[in-house]
């Protein structure tokens, strides 16, 4: 085996552990900037709700809300 087939030998595999691992973590990175961006949507659309309060007609809006008497 000539020298350049053993560096070669001994290099293409650490390329490739390299490169899964790259493509991992890709993945991992653009899943979690997904995941984020659907929860500040879902955040959002609950703020936009609480914003516009529970509507004339529900349930929510009719029944009277819970008080809490102290006993002392």
């Amino acid at each position: 085996m000539s020298t350049w087939q053993a560096v070669a030998v001994g290099i293409i595999p650490s390329i490739g552990v390299g490169l899964v691992f790259w493509f991992a973590m890709r993945a991992v990175i653009r899943a979690d900037r997904n995941e984020r961006q659907a929860l500040a949507a879902i955040e959002e659309q609950q703020e936009a709700d609480a914003a516009t309060g529970p509507a004339s007609g529900s349930p929510e809006a009719q029944a009277p809300s819970p008080t809490v008497e102290s006993q002392s």
